[in-house]
């Protein structure tokens, strides 16, 4: 499944991963690769969290991305 992930660096230098489609969802890391493995973790116990409790999994995202001339 995919899901979108948002990552911003904050005032300190951390990167902060969000994913909007899950409430809550949120993770952090020194290196924008560690926040990526944090909010993949975060993300994988957030679903299992949604089925033991017989809770709707959200739908994962589908995207394409379109390139045009400029």
């Amino acid at each position: 499944m995919k899901y979108r992930v948002y990552i911003q660096q904050d005032e300190d230098g951390i990167f902060v991963a969000e994913c909007p489609n899950l409430p809550g969802c949120v993770s952090q890391g020194r290196m924008r690769d560690e926040a990526m493995k944090s909010i993949e973790d975060a993300i994988a116990g957030y679903l299992a969290s949604l089925k033991k409790h017989g809770d709707a999994i959200p739908p994962p995202i589908y995207e394409d991305v379109i390139e045009v001339a400029g």
